[in-house]
């Protein structure tokens, strides 16, 4: 089982990375938030990330992450019933590690409904089945406060949306209703996003 890979960046894009270890080529599915750390990163130097090894019918996936934390999440969040590796790296696409840590050990299933290909139905049952464990991680949270701006933009992303044109429909649906709440700005900047 591979665990941690250490090499140069080939080929990266917002889902996969192409990493060169020691002259062989690692194909890894990413989440959005390891894909905006490894663009900040210096490309030109090595570049370590933490793996999950998903075997599956005799099929091997890798799946990076740029913390351990990161990873311990998804490994989670792919123990409960009716979440895939897919899915998994799509909800931390769609917000951020610690939010979701947050929004299950607080028994919040609405927040979590709002990640792309998540229901009612699964985010309840990450609640039920995940609860406890991420109560624990949560302690180890800091005290932050979160934009909405923070959650949406990445969500939007993650529903195929391109930034830009995301950024403009958030900023519009922002401007359009100043004290709107998470699902408000949602509705607001998807309704924006259709009419394009």
């Amino acid at each position: 089982m591979i665990g941690y890979l250490r090499g140069k960046v080939l080929e990266s894009s917002p889902e996969h990375l192409l990493l060169d270890v020691g002259g062989v080529g690692y194909l890894l599915s990413i989440p959005l938030s390891t894909f905006a750390e490894i663009d900040r990163a210096d490309a030109s130097g090595p570049l370590g990330l933490y793996v999950h090894t998903h075997v599956r019918d005799g099929a091997i996936e890798l799946f990076g992450f740029w913390t351990p934390r990161e990873r311990l999440v998804f490994e989670s969040l792919i123990g409960v019933s009716g979440i895939g590796p897919k899915l998994a790296r799509v909800a931390l696409s769609g917000m951020s590690t610690d939010d979701i840590v947050a929004a299950i050990a607080a028994g919040n299933a609405v927040r979590l409904a709002t990640i792309p290909g998540i229901g009612k139905k699964t985010a309840e049952r990450m609640v039920v089945e995940l609860k406890d464990k991420m109560a624990e991680l949560a302690t180890e949270l800091p005290e932050r406060e979160t934009s909405t701006e923070d959650d949406l933009l990445p969500a939007l992303v993650a529903l195929g949306y391109k930034r830009a044109e995301a950024e403009q429909a958030l900023a519009a649906a922002r401007d359009e209703n100043p004290d709107a709440d998470f699902q408000q700005l949602l509705r607001l900047s998807l309704r924006r996003l259709s009419r394009t």
